[in-house]
């Protein structure tokens, strides 16, 4: 019956699985129900969305066999251990409570619930003979048991320490694995937290890993869902020594800014650096797993201006990591940006703070004739991905550059219009950079004329995108960049700068990249002297009424 009407739920193999587990004094057993647990909890999940819709008389009809695996599970102290397993079991009990008993089966069976529930919701030992022992003890049985798991985890943690200094006494290797694997049902307790850290931070003269997998999993886990919180130092031993749990924490916090909605800056650096990756991308073997987590990314997403900014904004959050702890011993800087035209990195390593007007411009001009280099005399797709993706890393110059472009009359304004249309068009199929270049020189002009112009008039801003029908979509994304670094740094137009905005922000994508601009400009004027606060306050509204 129940497989023909609920083919998804099939009680009989766990129930098997329980009978088996009720020796749970068995190191092997212990082992298996850890193993089991998510499977398990994903199981119990299944079974309370179907018992929330149906009456308890009609779901033990249905279901003969569930009060018995309930019962038996809810006597397994590995099991009720497990917070999120103990919980599920708790709502899938309330779905077989009667709130009206009709007869004598339905009042037997409130009164075996009721029973569990006392059992799943009271702290052990609350029989009249322990009430009494605690009595003369003078404590309660929630203390006393509180206080021995404390000691009991105290004892462990530091025989664990002991081990660094003294490998003689060293703890078998199986011990340590046993040990991780019995944290799993409980390492979302508070008190566990102490025994977690020892035992990521610790380190046998085994050649292989002594921890269990499925620990590591588990408290990677727990630590990206916030239901646990872990020291650095916890947190960077669990990612140098589990490769796919690094993976899955990058991963995690790509698809949380991806899917984030707020075009807040702010909102997407915290996100980032409460994930702790920049800091710990201070090791070079963690800042590499990193780097091909974004190129893969960049790659999949055809290069996606909401990608490049999210990978912009964490190498930002890297160099603050960086450059913040000056004392500690480092590899320079440009070993992290491994490339074979090493002058490159360090031009685009370079620091713009401070630097006149000038040597801005100039050291733009060195950094387009390396990418020219590239682009001609040493084309290659793998030379030209290599390039662009170190220039959307460390990107900082390409927005100097629009800035530059219109606030200044630099002479070499093709070097720097080319430099955009390099970081908009990298590949250049069909010979597009050079339609980008023409369309997007004739909008610089005219930005131009009219930073010149005494008139303000949104209507000549209007005028810009006229033949914007015609446009490849790179020269849509270099004019949004110009228009709008135009107007922050125009005083004179900031009174019209919401109309103007407007008039480029008529998709979302476009929004995006607008807000995306405007983000990073923020970003950068953030740096105390770099421009006004007037510049930094009309930012802040544009991004505000987006």
């Amino acid at each position: 019956m129940t497989s023909k009407t609920h083919p998804a739920i099939n009680i009989e193999p766990w129930l098997d699985k329980v009978v088996q587990w009720d020796g749970t004094a068995s190191l092997d057993i212990q082992k298996e129900i850890c193993l089991h647990l998510p499977d398990l909890h994903e199981f119990l999940l299944k079974m309370y969305e179907t018992l929330k819709h149906m009456e308890p008389t009609t779901a033990i009809e249905t279901f003969p066999a569930l009060g018995q695996l309930l019962g038996r599970l809810c006597w397994n102290p590995f099991v009720i251990g497990h917070e999120d397993t103990r919980q599920t079991l708790l709502y899938c009990l309330c779905c077989l409570t009667s709130s009206e008993p009709q007869n004598a089966i339905e009042r037997k069976a409130n009164s075996w619930i009721k029973r569990l529930f006392c059992h799943l919701l009271s702290s052990p030992g609350k029989g009249s003979e322990d009430t009494y022992v605690f009595a003369q003890l003078g404590c309660t049985s929630v203390d006393y048991y509180d206080k021995l798991l404390k000691n009991i985890i105290s004892s462990l943690v530091k025989q664990l320490r002991r081990q660094e200094h003294d490998k003689r006494n060293e703890l078998p290797a199986d011990q340590v694995r046993s040990l991780s694997m019995a944290c799993i049902p409980i390492l979302t307790m508070t008190d566990v937290v102490p025994l977690l850290e020892a035992l990521l931070l610790y380190h046998g003269s085994e050649p292989y890993e002594v921890l269990d997998s499925h620990f590591l999993y588990a408290v990677n886990d727990a630590i990206q869902k916030k239901k646990i919180a872990l020291s650095e130092s916890a947190v960077l031993s669990l990612w140098l020594r589990h490769l796919p749990s690094l993976e899955k924490a990058v991963l995690d916090v790509l698809q949380r800014l991806i899917a984030l909605q707020s075009k807040s800056f702010r909102e997407m650096e915290q996100i980032i650096k409460d994930s702790y990756l920049p800091q710990a991308a201070c090791f070079p073997g963690i800042f590499r797993v990193t780097d091909d987590i974004f190129r893969s990314a960049i790659l999949e997403s055809d290069g996606n201006m909401k990608m490049i900014t999210i990978i912009r904004l964490f190498t930002h959050c890297f160099l603050h990591e960086y450059y913040k702890d000056n004392a500690k011993t480092r590899l320079p800087l440009r070993a992290y940006f491994s490339h074979t035209n090493t002058p490159l990195v360090l031009a685009l390593l370079r620091k713009a703070e401070g630097l006149a007007s000038n040597t801005c411009i100039q050291h733009l001009h060195t950094i387009g004739k390396m990418l020219r280099n590239v682009d001609s005399e040493e084309r290659s797709h793998e030379n030209v991905f290599q390039s662009w993706f170190l220039l959307i890393r460390l990107g900082g110059w390409v927005d100097i550059a629009a800035e530059q472009l219109l606030t200044s009359d630099p002479e070499i304004s093709d070097d720097l219009l080319w430099l955009l249309a390099f970081y908009y068009n990298p590949c250049n199929e069909s010979q597009s950079r050079g339609r980008t270049m023409v369309e997007a020189k004739a909008v610089y002009e005219c930005l131009v004329s009219l930073r010149r112009s005494s008139a303000i008039c949104t209507m000549s801003f209007h005028k810009l995108f006229a033949e914007g029908n015609t446009w490849h979509p790179c020269t849509w994304q270099l004019v949004r960049h110009l228009c709008v670094t135009f107007i922050v740094f125009c005083p004179e137009w900031h009174i019209v700068a919401k109309d103007c905005v407007s008039q480029m922000t008529q998709t979302q994508e476009a929004a995006s990249e607008v807000s995306d601009v405007l983000a990073r400009t923020l970003s950068r004027l953030d740096i105390p002297g770099m421009e006004s606060q007037k510049i930094v306050t009309i930012v802040h509204k544009l991004l505000q009424n987006l």
